[in-house]
């Protein structure tokens, strides 16, 4: 089961606060202990919403909107994706994940959809487009 770990952003995170030293450190030493343990398939920080944009649509149309955006505790600061055997597992680890922000914060995690959870919907043609992305990509990582 693939999920994706966010840490959830702070003023601090979003003022562009860099942590602490140790802290530094100690998110090293876990994101060690995910790879080795086959966990972590990719992670990393963001940089603050103000440097962000969202794309808006209604229809056809499309709106920018430039950051920063006023909900602090909706934004992700940061993110890993894991490969865990249930979402017990994942929890586990977040548990023993330092605490990733100076202060309180939350991480959340959500489980990524899979192809057979599509097998209701998707077309031959739909199924077909997936699988030439899916190599694309792969091809692209090897």
């Amino acid at each position: 089961m693939r999920v994706m770990v966010m840490v959830k952003a702070t003023e601090d995170s979003e003022a562009g606060i860099m942590p602490e030293p140790e802290l530094f450190e100690a998110m090293g030493k876990f994101n060690e202990e995910l790879v080795q343990a086959g966990i972590m398939l990719s992670g990393d920080g963001l940089k603050p919403s103000k440097l962000g944009k969202r794309i808006a649509f209604d229809g056809a149309d499309r709106r920018v909107i430039d950051g920063p955006f006023t909900e602090t505790g909706e934004l992700v600061a940061g993110f890993w994706i894991w490969e865990v055997k249930d979402m017990d597992e994942a929890v586990a680890w977040v548990k023993r994940c330092p605490n990733p922000m100076p202060g309180p914060s939350e991480i959340e995690i959500r489980p990524f959809y899979e192809m057979e959870d599509f097998a209701d919907v998707a077309s031959p043609e739909g199924q077909a487009s997936h699988d030439r992305a899916a190599e694309g990509l792969a091809a692209r990582q090897s």
